[in-house]
């Protein structure tokens, strides 16, 4: 029997074409725990050399975006194999920020070997340990305040030994310096005695007498005022004295303890640079030792002594792998924090914390692109970084000017990091597109795969990658039945028989849930029946919306027909998605036909809820309808087409073989058989083509038709290029088997009408003409017969045209 084409009769499908099983004899092994572990980057060939690639060269801008849908277990991926190749580098260096004695605003860093920096912390604290103590002591020996005493009694005397020689002098010219509470004055003697003359006595004394002792005592004045203003340059010497005295003694109490970590650091330059500071500091602020109230109290001095340890790799092996899962901008670049005093915020360089690129420094940093995009400034802060390859620690406000206050800017630390981008292709491609430094930034693009091939060497590998899956998360071992069942499973989530899941995710789900029930039916490995348990229950919990909508169709409240025959009526089949569960379910698409100027009307579009690729499949299937039944006359229709209760969204091209169908059926008006469902897009030579969701769409109608009773034999109508896609659920299969349920796949719409009619189409002869008899041949002759409508209509317009042109020549 052949069909209109020539061919032979479209036959339904068999079993073993709509569902791949995996032979268990294809294993060599009782249970997976007899496996070894495999790299779960085997089957990731291109991304593999890609992360080698990128981690070896060292050039700027050779950071890495790993690119995979949800899923993959990206960051488990790439955390193993960075982890695993940072093993044998170089531990990088510590990190520290220390006290800048010439500009506190601006501490400087401290780069030492790693583990040495844990080591100064704590040979410092020490130290000022140690200080604590030993200065207040050589400051309170009775030697110390000895030598104090005396250069201040010393002093004393000097002082006291000017004004004396001025008293001496002036008692020998018989004058007395006396002292009172204003300071000193000048008296004549009375005598050689030491009373002061009396005011009338002095009187009496002859004109020169008096003159000689007030000239005596203007000269004694300026030398008393001359040993005077020699009490400050005195007092200056003393503090000299004292400064050197304290500087001696503080020499004694520090210098064995810095002399020591001065020789045990001798080989880092940044480390003998602050032991000098910090012996310049004490020695500076020597009065903080001995002052009662000094200015700079001594904890305050020797807070400044301490390390900031920014960052310790002492126990770090090889280069640190970090991955930050909130990027923002401090989380990434570190922070400075403030304490509150006398409600004033307060901060100093102890009080500077690391980022995650302090810490990644000289390794890798793993970020999830979406969190660096949605934290506020993090991105620009990132590619800031990467630019100048230094981090600078600031607050977002005083990276963008956005605040004036007085606050810390430590010095820069060098930046040598490979940041690793995850991430989905899609932001690959918009930073591509709409960053112009993104490329520059992240030269190396690590793709992972989707889907890996299903062959027989890949069956072994993909064996051992789910040993390797449950026995990181520690179930228990799956049987080779367990492992058949769980790669058929595989195969349906890559909608492919000649494909399997490379979605990690997915499969350790699949996993954890069969060990559950393995675990309920107390069975200590993980078999089929567990794992289509886990598959069965995985769709139940998601299936209430599904269960609903099926529902609305049993009861009757959104029409499906699914016995019987109508003229201008058929089945689509679409998706529904709703988060990461998909279901089909029919669609009544119907149809009207009646003469007019070729245009076919999308109804969808038309009232806005078709998708611009619906639109352009109705535009294909209108111009198939030209060139296949009008190619030398115009095309003379008027139809229309209606997704029949449907109120959302309609988009896609899934359903152009359906519309083609029952547009046809309206044109001829030949009864569709209802107990069919179609799928699959046209191209303008009525090519049937693969559409996507063809399993949900297939189970969908299934279920729909069992639930209203028994099957009749329902069928369902596909791309012949879909055939390699379907791995159906056990109960269609079974269905198929016993007859009750049918697939056909079209390579050509006409496939699908000789189907749904059971009439022959016929071929056309040269002309483009078709028997009369077959149905091709009825619809060409409808459409001349609409066009031979629509011409006498044309005609009867021209003819009252002209008329009434003519009555009105006649009235002028």
């Amino acid at each position: 029997m052949e069909d209109s084409r020539g061919g032979d009769v479209v036959e339904p499908l068999t079993t073993e074409q709509v569902y791949q099983a995996c032979p268990e004899e294809a294993f060599a092994f009782e249970v997976t725990s007899e496996l070894e572990s495999l790299d779960l980057l085997a089957g990731h060939e291109r991304a593999r050399e890609a992360l080698a690639f990128g981690t070896a060269i060292r050039g700027d801008g050779f950071n890495l975006f790993v690119l995979g849908q949800p899923g993959h277990g990206k960051h488990s991926l790439v955390e193993r194999y960075l982890t695993e190749r940072s093993s044998d580098e170089a531990a990088p260096p510590d990190w520290c920020y220390l006290y800048n004695f010439e500009d506190p605003s601006v501490p400087l860093y401290l780069q030492l070997p790693p583990g040495l920096g844990r080591q100064l912390r704590g040979d410092i604290e020490a130290l000022v340990e140690e200080l604590r103590g030993a200065i207040p002591a050589v400051f309170e020996s009775d030697e110390y305040q000895n030598r104090l005493q005396e250069m201040k009694q010393a002093m004393g005397e000097r002082q006291r030994d000017a004004i004396e020689a001025v008293r001496r002098e002036a008692r020998e010219q018989g004058v007395l310096l006396l002292s009172t509470p204003n300071g000193f004055s000048f008296a004549p003697a009375d005598g050689d005695s030491d009373k002061i003359m009396s005011p009338q006595e002095y009187e009496t004394l002859p004109q020169e007498e008096r003159e000689r002792i007030e000239h005596t005592v203007e000269i004694l004045q300026r030398k008393l005022t001359q040993a005077i203003r020699r009490m400050p340059r005195l007092a200056k010497e003393l503090r000299e004295q004292v400064q050197q005295l304290n500087e001696e003694v503080l020499q004694g109490a520090i210098g064995a303890p810095l002399a020591e970590l001065e020789e045990r650091y001798a080989a880092e330059e940044g480390v003998v640079a602050h032991l000098t500071t910090i012996r310049e500091a004490i020695l500076q602020h020597a009065e903080a030792f001995t002052a009662d109230e000094p200015e700079i109290p001594p904890e305050a001095i020797f807070s400044r002594f301490y390390l900031n340890l920014l960052v310790d790799n002492a126990d770090t092996q090889g280069a640190p792998v970090v991955y930050q899962d909130l990027p923002g901008h401090q989380h990434l670049v570190g922070r400075i924090e403030h304490h509150v005093h006398n409600g004033t915020l307060l901060t100093d360089f102890s009080l500077i914390r690391a980022g995650a690129l302090h810490r990644a420094n000289g390794g890798y940093l793993v970020l999830d692109i979406r969190g660096l995009l949605t934290q506020p400034g993090a991105w620009e802060s990132l590619k800031r970084v990467l630019h100048a390859r230094e981090i600078r620690t600031e607050s977002l406000e005083q990276a963008y000017g956005l605040i004036s206050t007085v606050s810390l800017e430590p010095q820069p630390i060098p930046l040598d990091v490979k940041i690793v981008l995850l991430g989905e292709r899609l932001f690959y491609y918009l930073l591509s597109e709409h960053d112009p430094e993104f490329l520059e930034l992240f030269k190396v693009q690590v793709d992972l795969e989707d889907e890996l091939e299903r062959n027989a060497e890949s069956l072994a590998l993909y064996a051992r990658m789910i040993a390797t899956l449950a026995r990181e998360a520690a179930l228990a071992p799956l049987d080779r039945s367990g492992v058949a069942a769980a790669i058929e499973r595989a195969s349906r989530l890559a909608d492919d028989q000649r494909r399997l899941t490379a979605r990690h995710r997915d499969l350790h789900d699949l996993l954890m849930e069969a060990d559950h029930w393995a675990s309920v039916a107390g069975c200590s490995v993980i078999q089929r029946e567990h794992v289509e348990k886990a598959v069965a229950q995985q769709l139940w919990r998601a299936g209430r919306i599904r269960e609903r909508s099926h529902e609305q169709i049993i009861r009757g409240t959104h029409m499906i027909a699914t016995e019987g025959r109508v003229v201008g009526q058929v089945n689509g089949l679409s998706v529904m998605a709703l988060g990461d569960f998909a279901f089909g379910q029919p669609t009544r698409i119907t149809a009207t036909a009646r003469p007019g100027s070729g245009q076919v009307v999308d109804i969808e579009r038309e009232a806005r809820l078709g998708g611009r690729i619906h639109s352009k499949a109705v535009m294909i299937l209108s111009r198939y309808l030209a060139g296949r039944y009008a190619r030398e006359v115009p095309l003379s229709l008027s139809a229309s087409l209606a997704f029949e209760q449907s109120y959302g969204g309609i988009e896609g091209d899934s359903a152009s073989v359906a519309e083609v169908c029952v547009l046809v059926s309206a044109i001829a008006r030949v009864e569709l058989d209802q107990a069919f469902a179609v799928t699959g897009s046209i191209n303008q030579h009525g090519e049937v083509q693969a559409v996507g969701g063809v399993n949900e769409k297939i189970e969908g109608f299934f279920d729909v038709c069992r639930a209203r009773g028994e099957l009749c034999g329902q069928a369902v109508i596909l791309p012949a290029t879909n055939v390699e896609h379907l791995m159906l659920k056990r109960e269609v299969r079974e269905a198929l088997e016993a007859g009750e349920f049918r697939l056909y796949a079209a390579r050509h719409v006409d496939e699908a009408l000789a189907l749904l009619t059971g009439e022959t189409l016929g071929e056309a002869d040269e002309e483009g003409n078709f028997p009369a008899e077959s149905l091709n041949g009825r619809v060409q002759a409808r459409l001349a017969a609409f066009r031979a409508v629509v011409e006498a209509a044309s005609d009867k317009q021209d003819a009252e045209a002209t008329q009434g042109g003519e009555e009105g020549g006649d009235d002028d």
